[in-house]
């Protein structure tokens, strides 16, 4: 389990090895629920996911899908982007909860906007950059739920 964790990366590679290190270590019914402004990593560590997982297809953001599914990995792997749903309705609709309870292990992007959706077991990780620590510099926070 992860506790309180805070890690500086300083690359574009080092954000996507941590979350291949996570992808490794992930386990069926993980999700990872990210909080971040744009351009702070958030695709880029979910690339690193992926990979960590043995997905070897092209992972991108799935902003106008709300949710891509990567099943050739060592567990599948969902990505959502709730960043352009109009309504959390919306979320139900697609079944959010036969993923976030399923044998897979969820990456959601701009988790915030549904928070009261997400079971109390997600790893809430808030991504920010410093820019008087360089362009690159990313503060990445862990918690093993949000309190």
């Amino acid at each position: 389990m992860i506790e309180n964790n805070v890690i500086e990366t300083n690359s574009r590679e080092e954000t996507y090895d941590l979350g291949f290190k996570l992808g490794k270590e992930a386990q069926p019914g993980t999700i990872y629920a990210l909080d971040a402004d744009l351009g702070c990593g958030k695709t880029v560590f979910s690339q690193g996911l992926a990979a960590g997982l043995g997905i070897t297809q092209t992972v991108n953001s799935p902003t106008f899908n709300i949710l891509k599914v990567y099943e050739k990995g060592r567990l599948p792997f969902y990505h959502f982007d709730v960043y352009r749903i109009g309504d959390i309705s919306e979320m139900d609709e697609i079944g959010c909860e036969d993923f976030f309870y399923g044998e897979g292990v969820c990456v959601i992007e701009w988790a915030d906007m549904i928070r009261e959706l997400i079971p109390d077991t997600a790893v809430w990780i808030h991504m920010a950059r410093d820019l008087s620590k360089g362009m690159d510099y990313r503060r990445i926070e862990m918690t093993p739920q949000d309190n």
